[in-house]
């Protein structure tokens, strides 16, 4: 009896051992003779870093209109440097030059001269403080961008007019776009305030000054 459950257990696991192999060689020939299903090729892309000058300071200059209250549209001229504090804040130091006309009283009552000619002279200067509120990319065709910004400005200053130097207020917004990474082309709107009692009446002034310019990064 022991004899035959011996002979039984041996023949049972010889048959399990024989199911085994036969089941690794089928894996193992189907392994070696299929390729595999999916074969990924990924093309790498070649990227360019941007080529961002990492200069702060910032030197121009510029030309407009400056509506001066009283006298007229005149022609403008100035300068300005400026320190880029961050990506978003800059400090800006602006001077500027104009020849005001003469105004409507004087045109009508002839002889009558409020100012002489070097009182006419219109000059100011003013330290602002300016704020990329959006920064962003203008697109030149399908494979180039620049760089461009809005911003906001305002600050304090002084103004040399009809003989006196009047504490000035400046406001405005304006655009700066850079064709290339030293080079960006501005175009400002600001608003100049301040008293003045040349009339016989004091009031505030605002003197509206519409201008573009160039400047280099360095």
């Amino acid at each position: 009896m022991e004899s035959r459950l011996l002979v039984l257990f041996l023949t049972a696991a010889l048959a399990a051992g024989a199911g085994g192999c036969a089941r690794q060689r089928t894996v193992a020939a189907g392994d070696s003779g299929n390729p595999p299903v999916i074969e990924p090729e990924v093309d790498r892309r070649e990227i360019e870093q941007a080529r961002i000058d990492t200069e702060d300071f910032e030197i121009g200059v510029y030309m407009g209109q400056l509506s001066v209250e009283d006298f007229g549209v005149n022609n403008v001229l100035g300068g300005h440097f400026a320190y880029h504090i961050t990506e978003g804040f800059f400090v800006d130091l602006s001077v500027g030059r104009s020849d005001t006309e003469r105004t409507s009283f004087e045109r009508l009552s002839g002889a009558a001269q409020l100012l002489t000619e070097d009182e006419r002279e219109y000059s100011y200067y003013n330290v602002s403080l300016g704020y990329n509120v959006l920064p962003g990319e203008a697109f030149v065709g399908e494979n180039r961008a620049i760089n461009t910004a809005i911003y906001v400005i305002g600050g304090v200053g002084k103004t040399d007019f009809a003989g006196d130097d009047r504490f000035t207020l400046n406001l405005g917004v304006g655009i700066r776009i850079m064709p290339l990474d030293w080079l960006a082309v501005h175009a400002d709107f600001r608003d100049y305030i301040y008293d003045i009692d040349l009339l016989g009446q004091e009031k505030t002034a605002h003197n509206l000054e519409a201008r573009v310019g160039v400047s280099f990064f360095f």
